[in-house]
């Protein structure tokens, strides 16, 4: 659980991915270890920030194994070297499946991977103008909330969509998050109208920092993502807004907070479960 004196460096990057893996493993490697030279004890990477492609074929043909992905062999050296460790947004893995995990790692200061999570909510829809997504098609969905214990406390993992399923932010914090990283590349259109809410939402009713590293701008593949990487605090703050721009940004949370709101708002203690719901037939 979290020490009521303790105080985290956290290191925030915002990156505009391409799609030449090498190339955006050292770029990544060399904003953590500018980060790491101002002080930081953790840095958040975002979602898919090893390639980012939407041609699902070529994904496909480019991603590896976790053996085989640059960026995670990068950064944990950088981890091991400098002491530091790192919450990676995701990486496209490749599944038993025969499709993708779109997993997150959290690695250690030693550089070993202390955990790993596959993001559960995948994004399938049918738009009214005729476009339709498929994540599912290339990626398996995981099926299992996942937190990584450190001394200063408990970091919660989710990626992107997610965001919209508070019930997986609220097992989080049941579990004793004090930090939850919301890593992400959203679009344009969705971030403009929901991303600010939905992560002050996200805070607020889990009392704990949401530490939201994103994609940012218009990419290699052709989708221009939202950008506005953001630090919230539990109380609902907005402490860090990186605006539309790639970048890094070093923010102190005080981990104090997240016991202070959650005694002043008990609702993690009054949640209840739901059994389901009855429904009243109207007069005819």
């Amino acid at each position: 659980m979290t020490k009521p004196s303790a105080r985290l460096k956290a290191g925030i990057v915002q990156t505009r991915t391409g799609l030449d893996p090498s190339a955006n493993a050292a770029g990544l490697a060399q904003a953590a270890e500018r980060l790491a030279d101002q002080g930081a004890d953790i840095v958040f990477t975002p979602e898919m920030c090893g390639v980012l492609d939407r041609d699902s074929k070529r994904l496909l043909a480019t991603a590896g194994t976790e053996a085989e992905e640059p960026t995670l062999a990068a950064l944990r050296d950088v981890a091991r070297r400098r002491g530091i460790a790192l919450s990676i947004g995701s990486l496209a893995i490749r599944h038993d499946a025969g499709k993708l995990a779109n997993r997150g790692f959290v690695i250690g200061p030693e550089g070993a991977i202390i955990a790993r999570y596959d993001k559960m909510h995948l994004f399938d829809v049918d738009l009214p103008n005729g476009d339709r997504y498929r994540e599912s098609a290339t990626f398996a969905a995981g099926d299992r909330v996942q937190l990584a214990a450190f001394p200063w406390g408990r970091l919660g993992l989710t990626i992107c969509y997610d965001v919209r399923f508070p019930q997986l932010h609220m097992a989080l914090a049941g579990a004793g998050a004090a930090v939850i990283a919301q890593p992400a590349a959203f679009t344009v259109p969705t971030g403009q109208a929901h991303w600010h809410v939905l992560l002050r939402a996200r805070a607020i009713e889990t009392g704990a920092f949401v530490v939201a590293a994103a994609q940012s701008g218009l990419h290699e593949d052709g989708r221009e993502t939202f950008g506005h990487s953001l630090v919230i605090d539990p109380w609902g703050t907005v402490l860090l807004d990186m605006g539309g721009e790639p970048g890094e940004a070093l923010v102190e949370l005080d981990l104090a907070m997240v016991e202070e709101a959650r005694a002043r708002i008990p609702n993690l203690g009054h949640a209840r479960p739901l059994a389901t719901p009855s429904i009243a037939e109207g007069a005819a």
